[in-house]
């Protein structure tokens, strides 16, 4: 049985989406180890599996359809994200055209929330939340032509009836997991512009978190598994850690591979200074640079001091706004005294900083609030500032607060690129508002002296150069 993953592209005009992290557009291409990981998985059980990413290798519609139309796959595999879906429909059609017979199997946090929009005949399956053991059951099912009854994490069309399968409990460790089969992209040169090195790629250790942020849009796996854990449980589900050993062992894999900069994908990689300290003492003996996110709250000076000596090119912060009446109402669980206590630890260790600012994540935001957040940010002369607009996301609170209250453009979500555009309206702050405030704020930061002359020093070559370069251009003007 032959096994295909695709990354389709884009068929607009727009940026093609970034399906790891899920809720922006791609402005650097970041591996998708989520979905590498269920070729991994099937791998290790015998299959033969095909990867194709049609997104970095800049091809078009076009490209993609003489694919498809030469390639004989039994089963497509795609991870969709909720700024894919028109991508991913499109494919979906594209290959059903060509191969009426052949199955296609969506993941993903895209398919796992719209899933009634992923099935359109019998011979289409959404696979909900985790997806390793699911997909692989899924798999054997179809290779061995038997039910689909018991496979539970699975959706699909009986008789033109839509059925959802019982979900699968979420595990509390995935140590039994192998490793993403990043071979399908050795040939492939990833950068991360923070990082400042290259060979790159991207690494978890943990899943999930257990905060309330209203408009949170955590990992694009995260968000699969919590969109299908929240159905039954109506709340957020437990931590999955992998064990320091686990860690270790890939970190020796990918160094002994040539790998020399990691991007941590958790969705809050400090958890204590126990463990932080057994991670740190594992990337410094493989001497890797790397970066990852974090709460300010979880920053405190021992941890800052491990991040420094082991390597630590960046953390980004979540901060999203100076104003505590904000953080309050957006329940993000921190205080500004508390940000400005992170950054300045992080910097007394030599700790590059990187700040994630939302614009509109409150109905209590101004364009007052905006100024002064502005006017904070740039005191602090922090290392880099990412502005986005908030967007309420399917599955938040904060898109249910949004559609009670009549503040979506046009009543309910439709994709939107939150490094550029809005489709939230509050009566005294309007989308366009929102989006010249953005573009104001991003050509302020971003070309002021500074910043430019700050970056500059950090090169090592004038490649990685080009690719900031190219990278702060599409962050600016698409």
């Amino acid at each position: 049985m032959k096994l295909t993953f695709i990354i389709p592209p884009e068929p607009t005009k727009n940026a093609p989406a970034e399906r790891t992290a899920g809720c922006t557009r791609v402005v650097y291409p970041a591996p998708n180890i989520y979905e590498l990981t269920v070729v991994a998985m099937l791998e290790q059980n015998g299959y033969d599996v095909t990867y194709q990413d049609f997104v970095f290798d800049k091809k078009t519609t076009d490209d993609f359809t003489r694919y498809i139309s030469s390639d004989n796959s039994d089963v497509y595999y795609i991870w969709s994200v909720n700024l894919s879906r028109a991508a991913d429909l499109q494919a979906r059609d594209i290959i059903r055209a060509a191969h009426p017979q052949a199955y296609i199997c969506f993941m993903g946090p895209g398919a796992t929330y719209f899933t009634k929009l992923y099935l359109k005949d019998a011979r289409d399956v959404v696979v909900r939340g985790e997806p390793e053991y699911t997909a692989l059951e899924l798999t054997n099912a179809l290779r061995d032509n038997t039910p689909w009854d018991d496979i539970k994490g699975i959706s699909y069309l009986c008789e033109g009836k839509m059925t959802h399968n019982p979900p699968r409990a979420v595990g509390k460790s995935f140590d039994e997991l192998p490793f993403p089969a990043r071979h399908h992209i050795a040939h492939r040169q990833y950068h991360n512009p923070k990082l400042k090195l290259a060979p790159y790629t991207t690494m978890i250790t943990s899943r999930n978190c257990p905060f309330k942020c209203i408009y949170c849009v955590p990992s694009s796996l995260s968000f699969a598994r919590e969109l299908e854990y929240r159905r039954d449980n109506n709340r957020k589900p437990p931590i999955s850690f992998r064990s320091i050993e686990s860690v270790e062992k890939e970190l020796k894999q990918l160094h002994d591979e040539g790998y020399r900069a990691i991007g941590f994908m958790d969705d809050e990689f400090i958890w204590d200074e126990e463990r932080t300290r057994n991670l740190c003492q594992a990337l410094k003996k493989y001497d890797f640079k790397w970066g990852c996110q974090a709460r300010v709250d979880t920053i405190t000076e021992p941890i800052a001091r491990m991040l420094g000596e082991s390597g630590c090119l960046y953390v980004d912060l979540g901060v999203e706004s100076f104003n505590d009446e904000i953080l309050k109402f957006i329940k993000k669980g921190i205080t500004r005294e508390q940000i400005y206590t992170a950054i300045k630890l992080l910097k007394k260790y030599k700790v590059p900083v990187k700040l994630n600012i939302l614009i509109g994540t409150s109905p209590l935001e101004t364009k007052e609030t905006l100024r002064d957040t502005l006017r904070q940010a740039q005191k602090l002369r922090v290392d880099q500032i990412m502005f986005n607009i908030v967007s309420p996301f399917p599955g938040t609170e904060f898109y249910e607060m949004a559609k009670e209250n009549g503040w979506i453009d046009g009543g309910e979500y439709t994709p939107t690129n939150v490094q550029r555009e809005s489709i939230l309206n509050y009566p005294h702050l309007s989308a366009r508002d929102m989006e010249k405030i953005l573009y104001r704020y991003n050509l302020r930061y971003f070309l002021s002296p500074y910043v430019i002359w700050s970056h500059m020093r950090r090169f090592s070559n004038f490649s990685e150069f080009c690719h900031a370069l190219k990278a702060l251009k599409i962050k600016l003007f698409g």
